[in-house]
């Protein structure tokens, strides 16, 4: 495989993370070293998210999403990567160090390409809300309220890229990502 090249340094946990990611990229990477962010790092992120801009690349558990919404928080620009939990399962332990650099690298790219099209839609148009999603469409498709609804939402949260969420989260995503409902069926058509 040949490695990714990125512009925009990316944001991990810990050490073992950085090992993964630079397994399946060429990019400035930096470590969190946890939910404890130093002073040091978090001037690091900033100077990175100011010059070069950043993706916020956490694992998928509870300690990687606290640690997301704070980075969020300071940079509400940065873009967001995801890995779904069972492609970053060891046995127990989940993170980002247990993925494959394919893996994360296709993690890299949905992001990137999320990100850019984010960027083109800007201002909604009048066109884009009408195709907007809304929690009637979730339990039209299958999404959200019916048997089998989360496992089918979490296929389609990985087929975008966007991280596993629960209906009402998935929505904020979905319009976050400027993903309309035309796009979300594409997804759910290649899940089933």
């Amino acid at each position: 495989m040949e490695k990714l090249k990125l512009s925009r340094a990316v944001i991990v946990e810990g050490r073992d993370d950085v090992r993964a990611v630079s397994a399946a990229c060429d990019a400035l990477i930096i470590p969190t070293h946890g939910y404890g962010i130093a002073k040091a790092t978090w001037l690091e992120i900033e100077k990175a998210y100011n010059e070069k801009g950043i993706i916020i690349f956490t694992d998928p558990d509870y300690a990687g999403r606290e640690i997301r919404k704070r980075i969020s928080e300071k940079f509400p620009n940065a873009v967001q990567a995801h890995l779904d939990r069972e492609d970053a399962r060891d046995g127990d332990d989940i993170g980002i160090e247990n993925a494959g650099p394919e893996i994360i690298a296709e993690a890299l790219t949905k992001a990137l390409e999320l990100a850019g099209r984010k960027n083109e839609i800007g201002q909604s148009s009048p066109e884009a809300e009408s195709k907007s999603v809304e929690m009637a469409d979730l339990n039209d498709l299958g999404l959200a309220t019916t048997e089998g609804s989360s496992e089918l939402r979490a296929k389609v949260c990985k087929e975008l890229g966007i991280g596993y969420c629960n209906a009402s989260s998935l929505i904020k995503k979905l319009k976050g990502f400027g993903i309309d409902i035309d796009e979300l069926k594409k997804a759910i058509e290649k899940c089933k």
